[in-house]
């Protein structure tokens, strides 16, 4: 991915925003295409935890090459020409653009079963379902066979956070009321007071 220097994210940046995602990409190679999967998944601040279907050729190109990438992408918008220009400006001169946050994670995959992939359930659980009083994994313990746990050690991060960093703050002051809630707050959040 291309980051260029004023859309580059810090690394508390990209962690406390990744630490409010939930549904990331896991891409992993293969000798043709590679196989390309949306899932849920918990960020721990050093791993990602996700499970699948034991059928899902993810887990068999995993086993075959474990080093993967997972991508987490949000707080999208589309910011049309018209909205590019300030009032004195020709509007039909605008430039289009989109803003985004993107963090692309180089991983080695672990593939769990037995007791790790319980616990990596149990991790699960606590974060989509807190307090909900569900019953522990262990009680399917029959149907556990059909699903394995994956757990993604991080080697590399590639974290963008594009929000007008490469025009001036009068430009980007004509877009931000017009911005959905997500990218408004990263836009103000990355301009100077």
């Amino acid at each position: 991915m291309l980051i260029h220097p004023w859309d580059a994210a810090s690394d508390d940046e990209w962690r406390v925003w990744l630490a409010t995602r939930d549904v990331g990409t896991l891409i992993v190679p293969t000798a043709d295409l590679p196989v390309v999967t949306p899932t849920h998944f918990v960020w721990t601040g050093e791993e990602v935890l996700l499970h699948l279907a034991r059928p899902n050729p993810a887990l068999a190109a995993l086993a075959e090459r474990p080093r993967c990438v997972f991508s987490v992408s949000g707080d999208w918008a589309y910011v049309p020409s018209y909205l590019k220009t300030l009032p004195e400006e020709d509007a039909t001169l605008g430039i289009p653009t989109s803003y985004y946050a993107a963090v692309n994670l180089t991983c080695t995959a672990t593939l769990l079963e037995g007791a790790e992939l319980a616990e990596l359930l149990r991790r699960q659980l606590e974060h989509f379902e807190p307090g909900s009083g569900v019953a522990d994994p262990s009680v399917h313990a029959r149907k556990l066979h059909g699903i394995r746990g994956v757990r993604l050690a991080v080697e590399s991060v590639q974290a963008k956070f594009k929000y007008g960093g490469n025009v001036d703050d009068a430009h980007r002051a004509v877009v931000v009321d017009s911005l959905p809630d997500g990218a408004r707050s990263q836009l103000l959040r990355r301009s100077p007071p």
